[in-house]
């Protein structure tokens, strides 16, 4: 779970190493079928989840400054 700034971009820097991870994948056996691309594209989406609820808990509270 992402909770503060340093959290989300560490979340960031990991998105992007997976992402890139993937690409290389993709472009040395794009017809292979396996659980590594399915893996990383579940962790993927797990860190779009958790960076959209921070972004979202920080628009909120910008929103509702109590």
């Amino acid at each position: 779970m992402i909770n503060t700034i340093n959290d989300y971009q560490k979340a960031q820097d990991e998105l992007l190493q997976l992402e890139k991870r993937l690409l290389r994948l993709q472009q040395t056996a794009p017809d292979a079928k396996g659980f590594t691309k399915a893996g990383i594209r579940k962790m993927i989406a797990r860190l779009h989840e958790e960076l959209a609820v921070y972004e979202g808990n920080q628009e909120a509270d910008r929103a509702d400054p109590t």
